[in-house]
């Protein structure tokens, strides 16, 4: 089974990196950071307009027609911006509730442990979110609310959140060793040094290691592939951040670097859809369940 990418699907994830460095590049970044809690209405009905939530639904249903590994590349996309917003859960309602695919209605869903993000912001919410209590959440771009009643968690989301995870291990480790290549100390890079040299190839082997098996579960769609995905993407985007913070050094947790919210993102993001300890036991009974 080959897992390289092929043209067509090189050309989606290039479109969508045009797309998003365009349309939420640094600037729109700090924007969104500025002002918590308010969904660029703009952008989401231009994620539409692209086919972001449709690529999944058939062309018969006013869909793009692809599958889960192009929609796993998109996310991934969307990840390694910090693109806000409720984007797996508008996804998956494509084709269910009215405008999700076009990005015209922006769509909520209760997940595991009663989360939901982007409750004031949304059109339709999906699950039962009546009493549901503001939290304060880790993540600036991210409002959550916290409902009494949580929601089984769909497999697919929980493959379209490591594909984030990935695409935010990717960037950190991305801005990790382009500051280790300009940073001078004792006059040298600092990428020069053996503990910094260690930290990023570190993050490197994680990421690839991730990104092989997100590929893979979104070909084989496995149950224990997804969550084998999911633990691997957690780990290569927590770890990730935070050792391009320790790259970073102090100026890694001002406002004016990008880094920290990665590993914010990456922190809500393990909690998304269900957590770790869900996912590894639902691996370990997938295991144990296989004759020996």
């Amino acid at each position: 089974m080959r897992f390289q990418l092929t043209e067509d699907q090189r050309a989606l994830r290039d479109g969508a990196r045009g797309l998003l460095a365009r349309r939420f590049g640094p600037a729109a970044l700090r924007t969104a950071v500025d002002e918590p809690g308010r969904l660029d209405r703009a952008l989401w009905r231009e994620l539409g307009a692209a086919g972001f939530f449709a690529l999944r639904l058939p062309e018969a249903r006013g869909g793009v027609g692809l599958g889960l590994p192009e929609a796993v590349l998109a996310f991934e996309e969307a990840g390694r911006t910090l693109l806000p917003g409720p984007l797996v859960a508008t996804h998956l309602a494509a084709g269910q509730v009215p405008g999700a695919a076009t990005g015209e209605a922006v769509v909520a869903d209760v997940g595991a442990c009663g989360l939901v993000e982007w409750l004031a912001e949304a059109d339709v919410v999906r699950g039962d979110a009546a009493g549901a209590v503001p939290l304060r959440s880790v993540d600036p771009l991210t409002p959550l609310h916290q409902a009494p009643v949580a929601r089984d968690v769909h497999p697919v989301a929980v493959l379209l959140t490591a594909a984030e995870q990935l695409g935010s291990a990717t960037r950190a480790c991305e801005l990790a060793v382009q500051h280790a290549r300009t940073r001078e100390q004792f006059g040298q890079p600092i990428g020069g040094f053996q503990a910094v040299k260690h930290l990023c190839a570190e993050m490197l082997v994680r990421t690839e290691t991730a990104r092989a098996a997100v590929y893979a579960a979104a070909v084989t769609t496995d149950p224990a592939d997804i969550d084998t995905a999911r633990l691997l993407a957690d780990e290569a985007a927590v770890r990730g951040a935070r050792d391009c913070l320790q790259v970073h050094g102090g100026m890694g947790f001002t406002w004016e670097f990008e880094v920290h919210l990665h590993l914010k993102r990456a922190w809500l993001r393990t909690h998304r859809a269900g957590d770790a300890t869900e996912s590894e036991e639902s691996l370990a009974a997938e295991l144990l369940a296989q004759p020996i």
